[in-house]
């Protein structure tokens, strides 16, 4: 049984050759009988070849089960290769003799040779057009507008001088001058720009001569005597001959500004003009050719709809259908020849995806499982520095009592029976006390360390000066016994942060500063602050014995010691404790490694503008301890 075919069907050509690269044996295939159609060998469909196909949609027995979503669907037995769908056409004679008449490549040739025929003529006729549309607009846009407006701007500026050398030679007040002297640096950059914009117009070269020269005598000839014989802040009448001939030479000056107003304005009008015909011109030129190529674009759009877009469509649909889910619709080829070879590459990856669907959700249940096992992991790590964090903070605690009773009963023993202890039996007693003193001290800087982030999460307005000006009150023993010498800015900022860990952070970093100094030499500290990238760049430098290149990372680490406790006291947590206090607050620290004598500690915080409603930081509260977190 053979199907019918519309009429508007391509023929098949005879030629039973198989595609460049398909290796599948060549069916006899039979020639066409009287009735236009030719015989279908059993088995094989005949359809046309611009026919939509006509899927094999399968219908549910009785005793089949749906798939269930998610699970892979059943793939087809069938892995045949895709062939080419041959089906008869009617022997149309016009449409056979329009098609031999003119292949799909010569349509295409003849519309890109009367594209390329528009183009190159419209390029010439347009390029003409557009270069002296362009001229002309440049020559008002960027010629005639910007000079009319360095002139109006020489001319304010040439105002400006005669305006400070009156008030000069009223008032004898020097700041008066300032107009002056910009007025006369403004003069000399306008006018170079000026006459660069007028170019080769003597009309308006003229003109600029003029207004020069005119400026020149007018400043040399009243100006500059005048200005010379005024005597700051003696006020006096100046001299009437001098003033009216001043007066003379700015009207002159003004008859100059007018005139070359005058020219420009007109030297405007004219490129106004020019530049509406331009356009008009343009106008009627470019719609032409818009025109040609509209009509050239609808015989090129019927060309490519018959023979590219409507087999691309049946190729979408089929892919649609495959990405949809269902992997058992073939993808039959139609169309030109690169249509048909994407339609059988579409089919091998249809193949490709069955197959390794199954492989690939094998491996997504596995992620699933390692996903849910990181987050495990992850739940009972925070749940872990919790932990720690609560040990670290009642350890500190609880340690601090029985250290108190270590110190206060060595004391006591000092103090009713020292005299009953030799030298030996009292430097014992001095290593334990200062054993107990150095010990709580460390546990103090370690309960300060962990609270960092933790229980100082205040948010307000905080004054580096009176951060800066706390901590050196709390160093100010030290500070007074090294002879330390600080230079600091005249004003700091204020940031957003919390006031207590500022004056934590100034300290240490100031402690430093003042305990790793030169044994020869007093410290000297030098603070700095600028603005750099939206944050605040601080920097703390000293003249110290500073720190090696090799440990400019190591010093940021709790507990790392450059030198022996005998050389420099501390506990190794200072600028640990920095690195946290700035970090804390959104910036980060390094040290300067390019720095010469001593050390020098660079910071950033950021630059936030504090809420309207929130109260000024002016000084950290009355509470904050003198020493809190020894320097490293």
């Amino acid at each position: 049984m053979t199907r019918s075919v519309p009429d508007d069907a391509r023929p098949v050509p005879d030629d039973p050759r198989p595609a460049p690269g398909d290796t599948r044996p060549v069916p006899d295939v039979p020639r066409p009988t009287p009735d236009g159609t030719r015989p279908v060998p059993d088995g094989t469909r005949s359809v046309a070849d611009d026919t939509p196909p006509v899927a094999d949609v399968p219908r549910p027995t009785p005793g089949d089960t749906p798939p269930v979503p998610g699970d892979t669907p059943p793939v087809s037995d069938d892995t045949r290769p895709v062939a080419d769908d041959p089906r008869p056409v009617p022997d149309d004679p016009h449409l056979v003799r329009g098609f031999r008449a003119m292949t799909v490549q010569g349509w295409f040739l003849l519309a890109l040779a009367l594209m390329t025929l528009l183009v190159v003529a419209g390029s010439v006729v347009g390029g003409q057009v557009l270069a002296h549309t362009a001229r002309v607009s440049d020559q008002l846009l960027q010629r005639i507008q910007p000079a009319q407006g360095a002139a109006f701007q020489l001319q304010a500026a040439v105002l400006n001088q005669e305006t400070g050398a009156r008030g000069y030679a009223i008032a004898a007040d020097p700041q008066f001058l300032q107009p002056y002297s910009d007025g006369r640096r403004g003069e000399a950059q306008l006018a170079a720009t000026l006459r660069g914009l007028v170019g080769d117009r003597p009309v308006l070269r003229a003109d600029l001569d003029a207004v020069e020269r005119a400026t020149a005598d007018w400043r040399g000839h009243y100006a500059e005597p005048m200005i010379k014989a005024v005597t700051p802040g003696v006020p006096r009448p100046p001299d009437k001959t001098l003033v009216e001939g001043g007066k003379a030479r700015f009207d002159h000056l003004r008859a100059l500004f007018r005139a070359q107003n005058t020219h420009l304005a007109e030297e405007r009008s004219r490129a106004q003009r020019e530049l509406a015909e331009a356009r008009t011109e343009r106008d009627w030129v470019l719609g032409g050719l818009v025109a040609a190529f509209l009509i050239t674009g609808v015989v090129l759009a019927v060309l490519i709809r018959q023979l590219v877009t409507r087999p691309l469509d049946r190729l979408r649909t089929a892919s649609y259908r495959v990405a949809g889910g269902d992997f058992e619709h073939r993808i039959t080829a139609h169309g030109p020849a690169d249509l048909r070879a994407v339609a059988r590459d579409v089919e091998g990856m249809r193949r490709r995806i069955v197959t390794e669907l199954g492989t690939v959700r094998s491996a997504h249940r596995l992620l699933v499982e390692q996903t849910a096992d990181l987050d495990a992991q992850a739940v009972e790590l925070r749940r872990s520095n919790a932990e720690l964090e609560q040990f670290a903070y009642v350890a500190s605690h609880d340690l601090q009592e029985p250290l108190r009773k270590v110190a206060s009963f060595c004391q006591l023993l000092e103090k009713r029976y020292g005299d009953s202890f030799d030298e030996r039996g009292k430097q014992y007693l001095d290593f334990a006390v200062d054993g107990a003193k150095r010990m709580q001290v460390l546990i103090n800087d370690l309960l300060t360390f962990s609270r960092v982030g933790r229980l100082n999460d205040a948010s307000v307005p905080v004054a580096l000066d009176a951060a800066l000006d706390k901590a050196v009150a709390n160093l100010g023993a030290s500070i007074e016994e090294s002879g330390a010498r600080i230079e600091r800015p005249e004003r700091l900022p204020e940031i957003i942060g919390d006031p207590m860990l500022m004056v934590m952070l100034w300290q240490n970093l100031l402690g430093n500063a003042v305990k790793f100094r030169r044994p020869d030499e007093p410290p000297l500290v030098r603070l700095t602050c600028e603005r750099r990238d939206g944050d605040w760049l601080l920097a703390v430098s000293d003249n110290g014995i500073g720190v090696p290149t090799e440990f400019a990372e190591k010093v940021f680490v709790i507990f790392q010691r450059l030198h022996g406790r005998d050389s420099y006291s501390g506990t190794g947590i200072g600028l640990a404790l920095c690195k946290k206090i700035v970090e804390h607050h959104g910036g980060r620290i390094w040290i300067d490694t390019g720095y010469g004598t001593g050390a020098r500690f660079c910071l950033t915080l950021p630059a936030e503008t504090p809420p309207e409603d929130a109260p000024p930081e002016d000084a950290p509260s009355a509470d904050v301890p003198a020493v809190k977190g020894n320097p490293a």
